[in-house]
């Protein structure tokens, strides 16, 4: 199945794709619980069960901007940074031996169709193609073996990074939680419809191919990285695990390309979906504003 959030009259709403369009999960159900997909993940498999039940039902066709992000009320996104040989020697850095790791909040989330904004703090937004794992039963201490039976679906997501402020310090919280620089969809796409281990991720900026990997060049795979990240927390449904991007981004080119008003950015996943996003700038009046790390970020960032 393929889930989407659809901004409505009523709010956002939990859709699934039909026969033609978007079917409202509550009310083909009967169920209003069946409005959220968290709530439907907190639930688990007969709230799925309920949904595929009425898939296959005619519904609406929403424009883009209708679109949420497909993960709204995701209570965390842990993401894995130099997931990718490729991307670890680009950034003038050794192949991790240890998952490098940090978190996002949810309001860096973005839908997958709308504006990126890039900070009115930053000249150096860089893009950062991603699969998304979504978590579904979760738990503590879970085996790799065991793994592939926590998630409940996969994502599409832009890691967008305010650079000079992600390497301004020794932590890349800063640079990485910026509001809706992470798009995220367009749909979950439960585990049972696609095979992640070994599919194409591109990445293209205004049309020109910018990264393009597969998913089986990732250091840490998919089950490694459920087990690292449930060793030091409950993972809990609608949980996002953020798989890491490949090599391409800007900051390593020569000279660096970065993101500017204007600008489309979409990132493609074989299986799952495209996100397309058009580059706007904040509008704020911050120029006394005291925190600038540009000065402060190595060269070429």
């Amino acid at each position: 199945m393929r889930l989407a959030t659809i901004i409505t009259a009523r709010g956002p709403r939990l859709h699934v794709a039909g026969a033609n369009g978007y079917v409202d999960v509550a009310d083909a159900t009967g169920d209003p619980e069946l409005s959220s997909l968290r709530r439907v993940l907190e639930i688990g498999p007969a709230a799925l069960g309920a949904i595929s039940a009425v898939s296959g039902r005619d519904g609406i066709s929403p424009e883009p901007a209708d679109f949420a992000p497909a993960v709204p009320e995701a209570p965390r996104i842990l993401c894995l940074g130099v997931n990718y040989s490729e991307h670890a020697i680009e950034g003038g850095r050794e192949v991790p031996t240890w998952p490098e790791a940090f978190v996002r909040g949810t309001g860096s989330l973005a839908g997958p169709y709308a504006d990126l904004v890039r900070p009115a703090l930053s000249s150096r937004f860089d893009y950062e193609g991603e699969l998304g794992v979504v978590i579904g039963t979760g738990g503590r201490y879970i085996r790799a073996r065991d793994a592939m039976a926590a998630i409940a679906g996969y994502v599409v997501l832009n890691d967008a990074s305010a650079r000079e402020w992600q390497r301004a310090g020794t932590q890349w919280t800063a640079g990485k939680n910026f509001e809706g620089t992470m798009p995220a969809g367009p749909e979950l796409v439960t585990a049972d419809e696609v095979d992640v281990t070994d599919v194409a991720l591109t990445t293209t900026l205004n049309g020109q191919v910018m990264q393009s990997a597969r998913t089986s060049q990732m250091i840490v795979d998919i089950p490694s990285a459920i087990e690292f990240f449930s060793s030091f927390t409950r993972l809990r449904p609608g949980d996002v695990i953020a798989t890491g991007t490949p090599g391409g981004v800007g900051f390593a080119r020569k000279p660096p390309v970065w993101l500017q008003p204007g600008d489309l950015i979409e990132v493609t996943v074989e299986g799952v979906g495209t996100i397309s996003n058009r580059v706007v700038a904040e509008e704020a009046d911050l120029g006394d504003w005291r925190w600038r790390p540009a000065e402060h970020a190595p060269a070429g960032f």
